[in-house]
């Protein structure tokens, strides 16, 4: 994919909301109007409430549109604390990009202040199908009282490939395009301000993790369709907002390095057991690199035998 070369300059602004929040939660302005809020790059823990991921939210004359409502009822609570110290509006939407905890499991939270939420039907199915291992997941890491008050709550508004709308004339755009990170991943797009919203299609800073949950030849189809908007503006879903060079970079490369390479070495007689003698440290940069590089691997090896 030919890369696209983009300056893009973020203005910056740190919320001070608690001591605790601060520590774990950055808000950062994109463009006008449109916000992210970047959590830690490590893993789900009481300090974080559930929210090792990057969230974001758009201020419209007529509310709120958020993406991604936190990892647990505390984690919903800390995003709209942060979402309030910019915009008091009420929230009117919010928007699950995907599968995992961290984008659905505040849903609860936001629906009894009078949100809809929405996702594609493959996210709902996903969220019902792993609920309870994502619960107990939180329940170890989190602890009872971290999960205390969480309660599920699928989305309002379903869509199967695309969804529109329109609010206090900001036009939203959602694009459902297959399995990737988890098999419900889609991307939000703002086509006025070119802000690209991706979920869990985009890891910037730390290594993505291939999981069982994962499929790596429909995650790179799905990220090749989402940069062909050539966003000026792009959110992922870890890591702060950046550029599509920045992405590319981070994950685009990584999944056809993964793929190309893996592939190359079951042709010459690879065996499974064999897998850490992959090279993979051209990505050494990013963050979890060793405790992901492994697993990563032979996910792609087992995927790619099958296929």
């Amino acid at each position: 994919m030919k890369s696209i070369k983009l300056v893009l300059m973020l203005f910056c602004f740190i919320t001070t909301v608690s001591a605790a929040d601060k520590q774990v939660l950055v808000l950062k302005k994109v463009t006008k109007n449109v916000w992210s809020i970047v959590g830690p790059l490590t893993d789900r823990n009481k300090e974080n409430s559930g929210n090792n991921a990057t969230f974001g939210f758009v201020v419209t004359d007529d509310g709120v549109v958020l993406i991604d409502s936190g990892g647990s009822l505390k984690g919903a609570k800390a995003l709209h604390k942060i979402i309030k110290t910019v915009s008091k509006k009420p929230i009117r939407y919010v928007i699950n990009s995907g599968g995992q905890d961290h984008r659905w499991f505040g849903n609860d939270y936001f629906s009894s202040l009078g949100a809809k939420i929405i996702s594609s039907e493959a996210a709902k199915k996903d969220h019902k199908a792993r609920s309870a291992s994502q619960w107990s997941m939180l329940e170890t890491r989190l602890g009872k009282e971290g999960i205390k008050g969480t309660k599920e709550k699928f989305a309002d508004i379903l869509f199967k490939d695309d969804y529109k709308f329109t609010l206090g004339k900001v036009k939203f755009e959602i694009y459902f395009r297959g399995q990737a990170h988890t098999p419900g991943d889609a991307f939000i797009w703002l086509p006025q301000s070119k802000v690209m919203f991706t979920g869990d299609i985009v890891y910037t800073e730390r290594m993505l993790g291939v999981g069982e949950q994962s499929n790596s030849k429909s995650w790179l189809h799905v990220f090749n369709s989402m940069a062909g908007f050539k966003p000026k503006h792009l959110v992922p879903g870890h890591g702060s907002p950046t550029t599509l060079d920045k992405a590319i970079k981070d994950t685009g490369s990584y999944l056809s390095f993964l793929r190309n390479t893996i592939s190359l070495f079951i042709e010459s007689g690879g065996g499974a057991h064999e897998i850490s003698r992959i090279n993979q440290t051209c990505f050494k940069y990013l963050n979890n690199y060793e405790s992901l590089k492994g697993r990563n691997a032979l996910k792609v090896y087992t995927e790619l035998e099958w296929e």
